[in-house]
């Protein structure tokens, strides 16, 4: 039987969309984008003052978007960009508003020299009762590169074919 995959995502800059989409492309399921209910200024300093702030509190925003059906997805991506050093709060809603006990997750990141972070420990952190799977790590939307970087990442986890 097929496995039925989610690609969930939370992208600001639009770097983070772009590796969803490509592996999305790769992978095939259904795409979902991780939605705050209250957007996030677009100002670049605003944005980071917010994200610290909440990061620092455990603020963890009401989303705008809902996935109807968690139970009919067997492995889900979760891809957020690097906000100080973790994932970005409406990821951290995400993770804790579904069950996904017996699921696997496969995390993705974008940053912009900070690497992963604390980022695959803490979506490992709010999904215990799932199987994570390791996570990339994309510097910025990760250029000419990417489809390949992601192509043999997928294959390295056992999750796609390298292209």
């Amino acid at each position: 039987m097929a496995k039925r995959i989610l690609v969930a995502v939370f992208s600001k800059s639009g770097n983070t969309r772009r590796i969803a989409d490509h592996i999305h492309e790769s992978v095939g399921g259904t795409i979902f984008e991780i939605q705050s209910e209250v957007p996030y200024p677009n100002d670049y300093n605003a944005i980071v003052e917010q994200a610290k702030k909440e990061i620092r509190a455990g603020h963890k925003p009401a989303l705008k978007t809902k996935v109807d059906n968690i139970e009919a997805y067997d492995t889900v991506f979760v891809g957020s960009p690097n906000w100080w050093s973790t994932i970005a709060p409406p990821v951290a809603t995400f993770l804790s508003e579904y069950d996904l006990l017996g699921k696997t997750v496969v995390p993705f990141c974008t940053h912009g020299g900070g690497g992963a972070g604390r980022i695959f420990t803490d979506i490992a952190a709010l999904c215990p009762q799932a199987t994570v799977l390791n996570g990339l790590e994309v510097y910025g939307d990760g250029g000419g590169n990417a489809k390949a970087t992601i192509s043999q990442w997928l294959h390295k986890i056992g999750v796609g074919k390298v292209i």
